[in-house]
């Protein structure tokens, strides 16, 4: 059973990265549903495909965030909604969905990445 007051474990993944956005859905949520233009409360972990290491958690700070899809990455504006309120998915996102192909400035451009988010809220 999944605790979602707990922080996620990932296992390794095996084989390539893919190329396009895989969305699962780890435990679906029977609240209200996420669309595109909402603003979001979620708990989330980040972890980078190739090595396996954790590059950001809200568990860590012990606070979720709230923010607005449309000023994510692409990765969340297209795998979020759909989730409803008290669901647990994973998203893994392909660098052109993320934060773009290595040598764009951000520490974390071309790397696939591998999210796991808990609906909190949805505004």
């Amino acid at each position: 059973m999944t605790d979602l007051n707990a922080k996620p474990e990932l296992e390794f993944p095996e084989g390539p990265a893919p190329t396009d956005l895989e969305i699962s859905d780890i435990v679906t949520g029977e609240g209200v549903e996420a669309n595109s233009g909402a603003t979001v409360d979620v708990h989330y972990l980040g972890v980078e495909y190739d090595s396996g290491e954790e590059f950001d958690s809200s568990w860590n700070r012990g606070q979720s965030i709230n923010f607005p899809l449309g000023s994510l990455i692409a990765g969340w504006q297209q795998g979020i909604p759909g989730m409803k309120v008290g669901g647990r998915r994973k998203l893994v996102v392909p660098p052109h969905l993320a934060y773009g192909p290595a040598g764009s400035g951000h520490r974390l451009a071309g790397k696939t990445l591998i999210f796991v988010i808990d609906l909190l809220g949805v505004s």
